[in-house]
């Protein structure tokens, strides 16, 4: 008890506010150094990386100053923390304009105030380096040293509130104009977030004002909330930017960073908290205090990374509940998926089970390729493998083995497969596809006698090696396939994902001009580009991202009608692309099997009543592939007509 018996509460609660400013120090620079990897091409997150640096120096300087047993030294660092806090009100300007940016809703005003806001901040940093101006010299009065406010304190006061207010409106004016579920929960996350930042300056503020008229122990507990609330609103804060300027999907982006946090701050807090909270005695348990503080280090770093790593899959079946099935097969597979080189060293190691089984040193694995035959893997001298390969006998050999035993099929016995079948030098073993129907590669070894001759425990023990580098062989093939296809569609799953990243938001009130002129009409109607907007949004005609967030939203076709629409886009598109599709309604009565009704047929169909294909074709009296080609057609023809609408609207706007 005797080391702990001068402790008061103020040197308590001083280490508290010690070890969760630290806390926020790692969070900050890892969060840094996030943004500067991952997305650091969003503005977005340049303008939080900014706030972040900030927030760095003040609780930089927190962790430093108790340290500093020199006064002058002390007051140096309090003038130094106020870079951070003169910028701050700045960075939340420039912050907040580039959320409301995203919107689409650009100020050329904002942006001078921006720039203003940091011509400013950069005149405060001067000032309270230099000058007694904004702060002076105050108390060294550990653990709450501080600097008093000078003449033009108020004055910063008064811009700080300001800028925190005029940034906080800003980003609620964002979160308004955000249309979509996923944009305005990410939105609300910021807004609750947003004022970390400020929460971290606020005590600061505070001591420079107030701490002559009270004592530590509420200025520091005040400190420890704000640094509490902090911690957890810049993490907060961090997910929703980490989701701006990425091609990822959501899944992507959340396990990253939580993973992320967990492998890098949450183990660095661990490790300068024992770093820390470790008596300051002369022996632990017999050992030096710097030799039991390396253990404990070590042990925390290792059994830290051990913990991640172990949770990993319970942690990844928590956070993607609605995905658990789909990504218990995305790990099984990330396990399971063999490249080239495993599978080499998989039949390398078969062979020499092989080998050693019938106690012979040579054998090899041919497959073929667009020039021959191959070796895939070789025992032994690679000479007589590849010698092998080039001769006309693996022709051969690979030919007589190819069909399988017909015979044994014919009596319908179960022929023991895969087996080896003697020849002059080597024992073969043709490897085969699950079914049988397709030889995949031929396994050699070298011939121990001129007939097959194994007693049953090598027969057994032969033909699980031989089983294994069959199954080996044909997953290998099917794996190489489905790369293939990957490789193919991925040009298609990148610009998804580029589609999905790219959120769009309420369009801005200037009409977005996509025709100039009716001259435009033709060209425009041809695009592959504009036929697909046309297509994505009569797929979600009754609901979805493909209509509230298509292009077609900025049309001054579809201005018009969403002012008689109560400023509902949804509602505004299906009036537009009603309208369009009702333009190929012929005239007279209605048919369903007259081919000059059934373009506008499917469209209504298919479309306006939402039913599926197959009944579509059965009322048409006609094919489902038939019904897409057709499909295609009436979507081209309605694309046509909304640019002739469109145009029409341009012509009389000129006029």
């Amino acid at each position: 008890m005797s080391a702990f018996s001068g402790l008061t509460w103020p040197i308590i609660l001083s280490f508290a506010n010690l070890i969760l400013s630290t806390a926020i120090v790692i969070t900050a620079f890892s969060l840094l150094g996030y943004m500067l990897t991952r997305n650091f091409r969003s503005n977005v997150a340049q303008t939080f990386s900014v706030l972040l640096a900030c927030v760095l120096f003040v609780f930089a300087g927190d962790i430093v100053i108790p340290r500093v047993e020199n006064q002058s030294a002390v007051l140096i660092w309090l003038r130094v923390q106020w870079i951070g806090i003169a910028i701050v009100p700045a960075a939340y300007l420039h912050f907040s304009d580039a959320v409301l940016s995203t919107t689409r809703h650009f100020s050329t005003r904002r942006r001078i105030a921006v720039a203003g806001s940091y011509i400013f901040s950069a005149v405060l940093v001067v000032l309270a380096l230099f000058t007694d101006a904004l702060v002076y010299d105050g108390d060294f009065f550990p653990p709450v040293s501080h600097l008093s406010g000078g003449p033009l304190f108020p004055l910063f006061v008064a811009y700080f509130a300001a800028t925190a207010f005029y940034g906080a409106y800003n980003i609620i004016r964002a979160r308004r104009r955000c249309l979509t579920p996923a944009s305005r929960r990410r939105m609300t996350y910021l807004t609750l977030s947003f004022a970390a930042p400020g929460l971290g300056v606020f005590p600061y503020v505070i001591a420079a004002s107030l701490v002559e008229h009270l004592s530590p122990i509420p200025v520091l507990l005040l400190s420890m909330a704000a640094n509490c609330i902090v911690g957890a609103m810049l993490v907060v804060m961090a997910y929703s930017v980490a989701y701006y300027g990425v091609l990822s999907p959501d899944r992507v982006v959340k396990h990253d960073l939580i993973h992320y946090l967990l492998r890098g701050p949450v183990v660095g807090i661990a490790v300068i908290a024992v770093m820390l909270v470790m008596p300051r005695v002369e022996l632990i348990l017999g050992l030096p205090r710097d030799t039991a503080l390396i253990f404990a280090v070590v042990g925390v770093i290792v059994l830290g990374q051990l913990a991640v790593s172990a949770a990993k899959p319970w942690l990844d079946r928590l956070i993607f509940r609605q995905d658990r099935e789909e990504l218990s097969w995305i790990q099984i597979l990330d396990s399971r998926l063999l490249t080239s080189s495993d599978l080499r060293q998989f039949l390398l190691n078969v062979l020499i089970g092989l080998c050693e089984l019938l106690r012979v040193d040579t054998g090899f694995v041919l497959v073929q390729t667009a020039d021959g035959f191959g070796v895939e893997a070789t025992i032994g001298p690679e000479a007589v493998a590849q010698r092998f390969a080039a001769t006309s006998e693996a022709q051969a050999t690979w030919q007589a083995l190819a069909p399988r035993n017909q015979v044994a099929e014919d009596s319908g016995e179960t022929e023991p497969d895969p087996h080896f079948v003697a020849d002059t030098d080597f024992w073969f073993c043709p490897l085969r596809s699950q079914d049988g129907e397709r030889m995949l590669g031929l396994l050699a070894v070298r011939a121990r006698s001129r007939t097959v001759e194994l007693d049953d425990p090598e027969r057994a023990e032969a033909n699980a090696l031989l089983a294994q580098a069959a199954a080996a062989l044909a997953d290998r093939y099917v794996q190489q396939g489905v790369f293939a296809t990957l490789q193919s569609i991925l040009p298609d799953l990148e610009r998804i994902q580029e589609w999905r990243s790219a959120l769009r938001f309420a369009p801005s009130p200037e009409p977005v001009e996509i025709l100039q002129g009716p001259e435009d009409v033709a060209g425009l109607a041809e695009e592959g580009s504009w036929q697909q907007w046309v297509k994505d949004a009569l797929s979600h005609y009754w609901g979805g991202p493909k209509l509230t967030e298509n292009p077609l939203t900025g049309l001054q076709l579809v201005r018009r009608t969403l002012a008689a629409e109560d400023g509902n886009i949804p509602r505004a598109m299906r009036v537009v692309l009603r309208a369009a599709i009702e333009r190929q309604r012929p005239a007279g009565d209605r048919k369903l099997t007259a081919s000059e009704w059934l373009l506008y047929n499917i469209l209504e169909m298919r479309f306006l009543q939402g039913q599926r294909v197959r009944d579509i074709a059965n009322r048409l009296a006609m094919s489902e592939s038939d019904l897409y080609r057709k499909q295609r057609t009436a979507v081209a023809e309605v694309a046509k007509t909304l640019a002739e609408m469109e145009a029409e609207i341009v012509r009389e706007k000129g006029e």
